[in-house]
């Protein structure tokens, strides 16, 4: 992959909203943004991942992977890499058309005392403490939210809940960021956004609607829910599992061997054993708690 990296970009050169392509000197396929670097960096197991560096003010030819310390997440490929400095870029020359306002406003927030405010709009503030934040609106802002989203107090918090303000104020926020709010609102809220949007959510489309569906699916089914290499067979597995993958209270609990290049291909809610096909183990174990038992070979 890097070598072909390294032909397809082996110099620098100018992109579309400023982007700035090159091969780094290890490499890697890199990218400035204004003072932001992006880099495609392929671990040692083999998958790649976007890294990031702020404020490196080297030609991209000469930086190394010790340049980067940020890590945003996987890539697929050089394409998905270039999508996703494309996406950063629209979403940079989107915040400088707005006019947030960075400032020091004294609050207690639901999260501790404000250290860092930023003005969206009046009435649309967003607060950073030591440990958390999130979003305080006004009494007339908080009335104009979706009933079906809407708090009963002003506050709504960093991780999901600042999907909420996007999406009732869109104009307040870049596309990208109206995208994530999108995403986090059909994962989140999959029943709410239904109604809202009047329309059913597929299969793939909302986390939290798949994972309700699994669990309904493999009620009575025994699903993994922890893993470790047999040190007794090799090739495979050792895993417990427990009825209903312990979403039901007091469900059954055993153990299992599992081929481990089976486990491996597990899905993204767990392993369902198939007691027609995955033995029942009884015999010595690696994990604590079940190390001392044994009953039998």
């Amino acid at each position: 992959m890097t070598a072909a990296l390294r032909s397809n970009t082996a110099a620098s050169t100018p992109y579309r909203s400023g982007v700035e392509f090159a091969t780094s000197a290890d490499g890697m396929l890199v990218a400035r943004i204004g003072d932001l670097v992006l880099a495609m960096v392929t671990s040692p197991s083999g998958f790649a991942f976007l890294a990031s560096a702020v404020a490196v003010r080297r030609p991209l030819a000469e930086l190394t992977r010790a340049d980067f310390t940020g890590h945003d997440g996987r890539v697929a490929d050089e394409a998905e890499f270039r999508a996703r400095v494309a996406e950063t870029a629209g979403h940079k020359c989107d915040l400088a058309s707005l006019n947030r306002v960075q400032t020091r406003i004294s609050a207690n927030t639901p999260w501790g005392g404000s250290q860092m405010a930023v003005v969206y709009a009046e009435g649309v503030v967003a607060h950073l403490t030591s440990g958390h934040g999130g979003f305080h609106l006004s009494a007339d802002r908080n009335a104009r939210v979706h009933p079906l989203l809407r708090k009963d107090t002003p506050w709504y918090e960093e991780d999901s809940e600042w999907a909420i303000v996007a999406i009732s104020f869109p104009d307040l926020f870049t596309t990208y960021e109206r995208s994530m709010a999108e995403k986090i609102f059909r994962n989140t809220w999959p029943d709410v956004w239904e109604k809202i949007r009047g329309c059913s959510l597929a299969e793939g489309e909302s986390w939290a609607k798949d994972r309700r569906a699994f669990d309904q699916r493999h009620a009575a089914d025994f699903v993994v829910t922890s893993a470790i290499r047999s040190e007794q067979h090799a090739g495979m597995t050792e895993v417990v599992a427990i009825v209903g993958g312990g979403c039901i209270h007091g469900g059954e609990e055993r153990r299992f061997l599992v081929a481990s290049d089976e486990y491996a291909g597990r899905g993204r809610f767990g392993f369902v054993i198939d007691l027609a096909r995955h033995a029942e183990y009884d015999g010595r174990s690696a994990f604590i708690g079940w190390g001392s038992r044994e009953h039998g070979s």
